[in-house]
This record gives C-alpha cells, sequence and structure tokens, in this order.
C-alpha cells in the first residue's frame, strides 16, 4: 500500500476495501509503519504525528488490531532505533529493529541487531506473504496488494510466516522464526550488480538446523508496565 519512499499505492477506496472487507478475514496483518497509518488513518483514528519510540509502536499496533485481524505485526525495518529504542537523531545511532506482535491479551517486541546493508529489497514480503496459504489462515501483507485493493492466491507458502503457519507453527512462533530467516537473509546476502539487492534467501538450504550465522533476536513480553493501555 506504501512503498518505501513513502508514496501511497493505493487509492484511498482501495484501502478502505482493504480495511472494511479483508482485514476482518485476516488470521496477521504485517503493514510496515506507514501503512499502519494509512490504514488508521482511512478508519478515521487520532494518531500521533510521527513515531518517536517502541511504546508508540507498540500503541501503534494495538490500535490495529480490533479492526478486525487476530494478529497484527507492525514491521520496524524502516525505522531503526537507537540503544534506547527511541528514533535516532542521526544515522551512526541506529542500533536496533523492532517489530511488534499484538492480539487481544498479549504483545510481544522482537529486537534484532540493526544491519547496514543495500541487500533489503523484499524484505516485508520474505517475512510475510502475499496470499492464503493455509486453510483457514490468511497473511496480508499490504505492500503486495494491487490497486483495486485484491490479492494474488497461491497455494504453495512462499514467505517464512506463512511457511512456518503451514508447518503448524503458533502466530508468535511463526513471527519469531521469520525474524531470524530474514536476519540471516540479510547478514549472508551477496552485492548483485547496482542499487538495492536482494536477501539471501538459500542461507539454509542443505542445513539440518540453523543458519550458520549468529542471530541477534530477543523478545519481550509487553505489560501495561512498559507503556501500553
Amino acid at each position: 500500500m506504501v512503498a518505501t519512499t513513502g508514496a501511497q499505492l493505493l487509492p484511498n477506496a482501495a484501502v478502505t476495501n482493504v480495511r472494511t472487507q479483508l482485514l476482518p478475514l485476516t488470521t496477521i496483518l504485517t503493514p510496515n509503519i506507514s501503512e499502519a497509518r494509512l490504514l488508521l488513518e482511512n478508519a478515521g483514528a487520532k494518531i500521533t504525528p510521527e513515531i518517536k519510540n517502541v511504546k508508540e509502536l507498540v500503541q501503534l499496533a494495538s490500535l490495529l488490531q480490533p479492526m478486525g485481524p487476530k494478529y497484527v505485526l507492525v514491521k520496524g525495518g524502516h525505522m531503526p532505533f537507537d540503544k534506547d529504542l527511541n528514533v535516532p537523531h542521526q544515522a551512526t545511532e541506529q542500533k536496533y529493529v523492532v517489530d511488534v506482535l499484538h492480539t487481544d491479551d498479549r504483545t510481544t517486541v522482537f529486537i534484532t541487531d540493526f544491519s547496514y546493508s543495500k541487500n533489503t529489497h523484499g524484505t516485508g514480503c520474505s517475512l510475510a506473504c502475499t496470499s492464503v496459504t493455509t486453510p483457514n489462515r490468511i497473511v496480508l501483507a499490504p505492500s503486495d496488494l494491487h490497486n483495486d485493493g485484491s490479492c494474488t492466491q497461491t497455494d504453495t507458502a512462499v514467505a517464512a510466516i506463512a511457511s512456518n503457519l503451514a508447518l503448524g507453527s503458533s502466530v508468535p512462533d511463526a513471527v519469531e522464526k521469520a525474524c531470524r530467516y530474514v536476519e540471516a537473509g540479510i547478514k549472508t546476502s551477496a552485492d548483485l550488480g547496482h542499487g538495492s539487492g536482494p536477501i539471501n534467501h538459500f542461507h539454509s538450504v542443505g542445513m539440518v538446523q540453523e543458519p550458520s550465522c549468529e542471530s541477534s533476536l530477543r523478545i519481550k513480553e509487553w505489560t501495561a508496565d512498559d507503556g501500553l493501555g
């Protein structure tokens, strides 16, 4: 729905269709921050002008979930935080990427070390999915919707969260495995040509267990004492 540059890709009518027709059917919604804000603005919700810290990122996810999805994962890859989980004043202070998973009674924060890499093209799609992939489970990635608000249906789980759901993982476990998968894909990527390159989707091919690079992922259960509610 919203490009990395900030440009809105879907007309407002299509955004309304996504919000009113698709979200109530969705198992897990995986918007980036701009897409989350667009959905809330489309619903007439009042939100802060800019995200400044992780508490406001948690609030963003909690405002989206009542629109219908069972889970909301707000992806923070476009906005790395500093060591105190605030938006940094300069690029050299970028330290962590934070993704927030929210459901009715639980908020989980996934914190990964920020990687300086030009090979991040397709990370959001790789983390989530473009389509219905398992019976009664929809993983909706707003960045992959067509102009009319529809999305392509395929028969195979083509991305990390959907693939793990298809294998029987719970949503929180699927998100954890997906975060590890994408981080390893960035860390082991190769420079191909010019511009933004893809992550390495083959980092674990032929491996029995974990990818070769060490994961920095840390997980925190977010409580009311941390600023939610």
